[in-house]
């Protein structure tokens, strides 16, 4: 079954859908139709669940950011699927709490539809969290998988994965997306999986039961124990890396230019891309879809005299990745725009005719 969804509601559904039964969140645009969202479809009364024999689901409009990750931190390790949304700013407010939650090993998700920034900035589109997310925003050695969706389909699809992923390895995993996915409406096929009950989790303090007590916590003070801890995350980092790196890639086998855009900024992409091979440009486009880990595997491409054109509406961040995973081979170009700028196809196709 299709339905009419936005990006918001879309990502709202796909938590639902995943089993979330717990979402804390504060208001703040444009994501506020997940926060409504998820206040219609999870605050049922007991009542309510027994008729619709659905899951016991929690949902706190939090007065705060600060406060509605924690909630997540603490719902996590008691065992429940929870998730959390904000905005840029507010996503800064989570970032002591999210470094928690990675310390501590528990999963979550965690939903960022950038605004323009720095500061309060303004409520238009924008890719500018990029470093934040992929380089662990808060304090310590840690990481996020980061997943960008591209419409509306993967906002659903994406949170769902997001939170199997969360929980398959015991990490903080973010959506990331931006406000013109978060707004805009497409048909959403809705998929078949039930809602269903999280797998019980060992770890969970969900009552000793004639068992050990668990332990979740991030603080180590014996000399030694920290280290430990941090040598086991970055060895679950590292399958991370061999297992969930994900891209989409197209045309690259005569591309003598790779667009690199990940995103909304994607679909302005393949647009362009449409009508310069139409013109008879050879022309492709890599998408990195999960941000962290970051795809290295498309940039080795057969053709040694392809150029790189990164696009983002931000100044310049996926681009190092990029430069990173090029590592000298080719020349690595830029277009960008930010504060609410975004690259047109126009702008884009008169970059690559000029760099051609």
């Amino acid at each position: 079954m299709k339905i009419l969804l936005s990006g918001n509601e879309a990502i709202a559904q796909g938590a639902i859908q995943a089993g979330c039964s717990f979402y804390a969140g504060y208001p703040i645009t444009p994501q506020n139709e997940i926060i409504a969202y998820m206040a219609k479809h999870m605050a049922i009364s007991s009542a309510g669940q027994a008729a619709r024999k659905q899951l016991p689901r929690v949902f706190i409009q939090a007065e705060s950011e600060l406060a509605a990750i924690n909630m997540v931190y603490g719902a996590s390790a008691a065992g429940a699927r929870a998730m959390t949304s904000s905005s840029s700013p507010g996503i800064s407010l989570m970032q002591e709490g999210i470094s928690y939650i990675a310390g501590a090993q528990l999963p979550a998700v965690i939903v960022n539809i950038m605004r323009g920034g720095p500061g309060l900035g303004n409520i238009a589109p924008a890719q500018s969290d990029y470093f934040q997310a992929v380089r662990g925003g808060g304090h310590g050695d840690y990481r996020l998988i980061v997943l960008a969706p591209a419409s509306v389909q993967e906002a659903y699809d994406f949170t769902q994965t997001a939170f199997d992923l969360a929980d398959k390895y015991r990490i903080p995993v973010m959506i990331l997306g931006d406000g013109i996915l978060g707004q805009m409406m497409e048909p959403v096929q809705l998929s078949s999986r039930k809602i269903k009950s999280p797998a019980v989790k060992s770890w969970a303090l969900n009552g000793c039961r004639g068992r050990k007590p668990n332990v979740v916590k991030s603080f180590f003070l014996r000399e030694g124990d920290l280290e430990k801890a941090n040598l086991k995350r970055q060895k679950n980092y590292e399958i991370i890396k061999q297992q969930q790196a994900r891209f989409e890639g197209l045309f690259l086998a005569d591309a003598k230019m790779v667009l690199v855009a990940y995103g909304t900024m994607a679909r302005i992409a393949k647009s362009a891309i449409s009508r310069l091979r139409g013109a008879g440009k050879k022309v492709g486009l890599i998408r990195p879809i999960s941000l962290w880990p970051f795809p290295q595997q498309p940039f080795n491409l057969k053709n040694k005299q392809v150029k790189y054109l990164v696009l983002e509406m931000s100044y310049g961040q996926m681009l190092e990745d990029v430069r990173l995973a090029v590592d000298g081979r080719n020349p690595v170009e830029f277009l960008g725009r930010s504060g609410g700028g975004v690259p047109s196809e126009e702008q884009i196709i008169n970059q690559v005719k000029k760099i051609l």
